[in-house]
């Protein structure tokens, strides 16, 4: 019995020298603050502005004698700012590859819908 006794009191005291095993928290997760896009650039403007002309001058071919310039609302509202310059660009040198980026984008549901409910009006 005394064995036991000496045995739960060594055992009491070795849990004491022990500290509890504890795990970290993870650390929290933080998202960053949404960042708003910045403001469209004076660059921005005049790449759009050339744009539409070339949008302009391609939808004029394919729609002789009619105001072409909501169409090209349509077209220019539905390219990305990347296509926007990429048409610019190439309406200044290549007005086939030009053509080629303005159908692509004509083709699109929202820009077809949008030329249909312009035709619609017109």
């Amino acid at each position: 019995m005394r064995l036991i006794l000496s045995l739960g009191a060594v055992s009491l005291a070795l849990a004491g020298c022990v500290a509890p095993v504890t795990t970290p928290a993870p650390a929290p997760v933080v998202n960053p603050p949404a960042v708003a896009p910045p403001p469209a650039s004076t660059l921005d403007s005049s790449t759009r502005a050339v744009a539409r002309e070339v949008v302009n001058r391609e939808m004029a071919k394919r729609l002789p004698g009619r105001n072409v310039a909501p169409y090209s609302d349509c077209v220019v509202n539905n390219a990305s700012m990347a296509e926007l310059s990429d048409i610019a660009a190439r309406g200044v040198n290549d007005s086939t590859s030009a053509a080629s980026s303005v159908a692509v984008i004509v083709q699109r549901p929202d820009t077809t819908q949008c030329i249909a409910k312009v035709a619609a009006t017109a």
